[in-house]
């Protein structure tokens, strides 16, 4: 009943009926979703945009951002802002709670803007390391990589990517998957490297995906 109860929360932003799974002609899954914008600016935003909501995040046009990630019961821009320094904030609900491989919801991506453009998403966190005392960072080896190619742009599940770390953290010679979120690690954020790309798309759909079938 918890997880169940935790579906209906996280999915009662979504408006309609249940989606069908069918991928559209962009490869998109078909059916209700939210989008989110990752905007690449030539020029670093000034503006206090904290609480200002929306479905955008501004970052350097070139160079490195931070997302920083929270947890929360619907998704949510906190702070739109990745150019001042201190980086943008998104909230999002725990995407595998039970640690098993299967997520509640799932997440598409792809590039859009003027065609060349690149950038790279990779999902950190902090480790306390029991043996040293000293929090170390962790970032997965599952990287997202966005190309804006000619033509039309197709999605692609990044959900592998961007809601789980791949890590080898205390080197015991076994790469871990730790789901966002998890008490394992702590502080999530996505690092984004910049390389001209405009616009990364992204959208979170309400089917699960199981990253044990992934390679």
């Amino acid at each position: 009943m918890k997880k169940l109860s935790l579906i209906i929360t996280v999915f009662a932003l979504f408006a309609g009926s249940a989606m069908a799974q069918a991928l559209t002609g962009n490869e998109a899954p078909n059916g209700a979703h939210y989008n989110l914008n990752i905007i690449g600016v030539a020029k670093d935003k000034a503006a206090d945009m904290t609480g200002t909501q929306g479905h955008t995040i501004f970052v350097p046009l070139w160079g490195k951002a931070q997302i920083l990630l929270a947890e929360g019961p619907e998704f949510e821009v906190l702070d739109r802002n990745g150019t001042d320094g201190d980086g943008a904030r998104f909230q999002l609900p725990n995407p595998d709670p039970d640690g098993d491989g299967v997520t509640l919801y799932s997440v598409y991506a792809r590039a859009l803007g003027k065609p060349g453009g690149k950038a790279s998403m990779t999902t950190c966190a902090y480790w306390d390391n029991p043996d040293t005392g000293a929090t170390e960072l962790v970032c997965s080896m599952a990287v997202l990589e966005l190309e804006r190619t000619k033509g039309p742009q197709k999605f692609e599940n990044v959900t592998k990517q961007l809601l789980y770390i791949y890590a080898d953290y205390d080197d015991d010679g076994v790469l871990e998957r730790v789901p966002l979120f998890s008490t394992e690690l702590e502080d999530y954020f996505w690092d984004y490297d910049n390389k001209g790309l405009k616009l990364a798309q992204l959208r979170f759909y309400e089917i699960p995906t199981d990253v044990n079938d992934q390679p």
